[in-house]
C-alpha cells in the first residue's frame, strides 16, 4: 500500500503576513518559544514557510522595498517543531537530530523569487564600497530554471534550499551568545574594517523587542516582553546551525543538529531558489516562499558521540552535514582567482576574505565586457549556481580564492578567444536591475511586527 502523502504540519497562506498566519511564526531564537506541532521519527511532514521578509518584497518594478527593509523583521520561521522517537519520548538535550531533506521547491502559485542588494546605510553588502545602492532583481520559475527579465541572457536550474534550519538553544547557550556578541557590538566600529572599508552594518544585531515575534506568545504580555529582551536574532549561523546559507543543503540531503533542549524545537525557514557561495550581494540568493518535506531521526547521545566542542564548554560544537544526491550538472567553468592583495595594491596576511573579494570583483569586471552591468554581475554572482572555494592558506603572504561560473548559464560564449576583446560593453543587456539612489541617508521604517500594520 502507498505511503499517504506528508502530514501538513506548518501551512502557508502568503497572503497573509506572518503573524496572521494560521500556525504562529517567530523571528527570533529562544528555548521558550513554544513548538507549533508534534513529529514523530521516521514521519514524512510538510513545512510551508514564507519568505525572509514575510511579503514585504514585491514582484515589482522598483527597488524602494529592498532599500527600505527594516531588518529587525530578519527572519520569519515556521515552527518550531517537537520531535519525538517511535516510543513517543522527546529529544533530549545531548542527543543529535537528523534532518533528512526528502523534497523541497516554491509554493505552488508563487513561482516567483528576488535578488537584492541592500542600500549601504542599511547592512550593505560584501561589496558595499563599491555598489552602495539599494537594486532588486525579478526571478521567475519555469520547472526547475530560472530567469530574470533585468539580467536578459541568462538560464540556470535551481539548487533550491533552506538558508535556515536550526534547533532551538537551551538558555545556557543563549547566554554565551548574547554575552559574546554583545562584546563585539559594544567594539569601536571605527576601528573595525572588513577589506580595509569601515564596517557598514552593526557588527552583531542584539535582542530588541521591535518587530520580535515568537510564535504562540502574545506580544506585549510580560512573558513576550522578557523574551524579546533576551531572544537572538537569526542573522547568523550559530551552534544550532540556524542561519547557514548552505546551497548544496537540497533533495535527499541530511541535516546533523544538536539538540539544546527537549524536543530539539526544530525550525526552519529562508528559502532559497538558487544561491552562489557566499550569498555576496547579502540579500543574494533567490528569495521565495517554498516548502520543505522533511523526516527527522534521534540519535541518542550523538552530541557527544560525534561532536567535538570547540570551545570552553560542551555547548560549542557545530552541526553536520550531508549533501544529497541532486544536484544541477555543468562540464564547463570560467574560474576567476584572487589574492589578499586589496584593490589600493596594499598586501594582507593571509587574509581569505580579501581574496575572495578580489576574485568576485575579478568576476564582475569580466563580465561587464560581455554586455552586462556591474550591477547585474554582482546580482548574478550572489544568486547563480557558482562556486566559491578556498585554494590556498598556508603561502603566506597570500591566501588564494576562487569562484568559478558555469559557463552554460549564459546564451552567450563568455570564454576569452584570440584576437582583439575591445574594451567596455559589447552590447548593453537590457533592462538592468532595479536600482535606488544612494543618498546617505537612513531609510524610515517603522515597527511592523505582531499586530501591527
Amino acid at each position: 500500500m502507498a505511503p499517504s502523502t506528508p502530514r501538513v504540519v506548518v501551512g502557508i497562506d502568503v497572503k497573509k503576513r506572518p503573524w496572521e498566519q494560521l500556525v504562529p511564526l517567530h523571528n527570533r531564537w529562544h528555548p521558550d518559544i513554544p513548538p507549533v506541532a508534534d513529529v514523530k521519527e521516521g514521519e514524512l511532514v510538510r513545512v510551508e514557510m514564507v519568505d525572509w521578509t514575510g511579503g514585504r518584497v514585491g514582484d515589482n518594478n522598483s527597488a524602494e522595498d529592498i532599500k527600505s527593509l527594516d531588518l529587525t523583521i530578519t527572519h520569519y520561521l515556521s515552527g518550531p517543531l517537537r520531535v519525538l522517537d517511535t516510543d513517543g519520548k522527546p529529544a533530549q538535550p545531548g542527543d543529535l537530530l537528523a534532518v533528512e531533506i526528502c523534497n523541497l521547491g516554491p509554493l505552488p502559485g508563487d513561482e516567483w523569487g528576488y535578488t537584492g542588494t541592500f542600500d549601504r546605510e542599511n547592512g550593505g553588502g560584501f561589496l558595499t564600497d563599491h555598489f552602495p545602492c539599494a537594486t532588486k532583481a525579478i526571478w521567475y520559475f519555469e520547472g526547475i530554471y530560472a530567469y530574470s527579465p533585468n539580467i536578459p541572457g541568462v538560464r540556470f536550474p535551481g539548487l533550491t534550499h533552506p538558508g535556515i534550519i536550526g534547533t532551538a538553544p537551551s538558555h545556557d547557550l543563549l547566554n554565551i551568545w548574547n554575552e559574546r556578541e554583545r562584546k563585539l557590538a559594544e567594539t569601536d566600529t571605527g576601528s573595525l574594517k572588513l577589506c580595509e572599508v569601515v564596517y557598514q552594518r552593526p557588527l552583531a544585531s542584539m535582542p530588541t523587542p521591535k518587530n520580535c515575534l515568537l510564535g504562540k506568545i502574545k506580544e506585549g504580555s510580560p512573558e513576550w516582553q522578557k523574551m524579546a529582551n533576551e531572544a537572538a536574532r537569526t542573522i547568523p549561523g550559530r551552534e544550532n546551525g540556524g542561519n547557514c546559507d548552505i546551497k548544496n543543503l537540497s533533495r535527499g540531503s541530511k541535516v546533523y543538529l544538536p539538540v539544546f533542549v527537549e524536543g530539539a524545537n526544530l525550525s526552519t525557514g529562508d528559502m532559497h531558489f538558487s544561491q552562489g557561495d557566499g550569498e555576496v550581494s547579502f540579500c543574494g540568493a533567490i528569495e521565495m516562499s517554498g516548502f520543505l518535506e522533511l523526516k527527522c531521526e534521534v540519535i541518542r547521545g550523538g552530541m557527544k558521540e560525534y561532536l567535538t566542542p570547540m570551545g570552553p564548554t560542551p555547548l560549542h560544537v557545530n552541526p553536520i552535514f550531508e549533501i544529497g544526491p541532486v544536484e544541477p550538472r555543468f562540464s564547463e567553468w570560467l574560474v576567476f582567482e584572487g589574492i589578499s592583495v586589496d584593490e589600493a595594491g596594499q598586501q594582507h596576511y593571509l587574509d581569505a576574505t580579501v581574496a575572495y573579494k578580489r576574485a568576485v570583483l575579478n568576476a564582475i569586471d569580466y563580465l561587464s565586457s560581455f554586455g552586462y552591468s556591474k550591477e547585474q554581475a554582482y546580482i548574478l554572482l550572489s544568486c547563480c549556481p557558482c562556486e566559491g572555494r578556498i585554494s590556498g592558506i598556508v603561502d603566506s603572504p597570500n591566501a588564494v580564492a576562487t569562484l568559478a561560473i558555469p559557463t552554460a548559464i549564459f546564451d552567450q560564449d563568455i570564454r576569452p578567444k584570440t584576437g582583439k576583446v575591445p574594451k567596455g560593453p559589447k552590447v548593453q543587456r537590457s533592462p538592468d536591475v532595479l536600482k535606488c539612489t544612494y543618498d546617505g541617508k537612513l531609510p524610515v521604517t517603522k515597527n511592523l511586527g505582531g499586530t501591527q500594520t
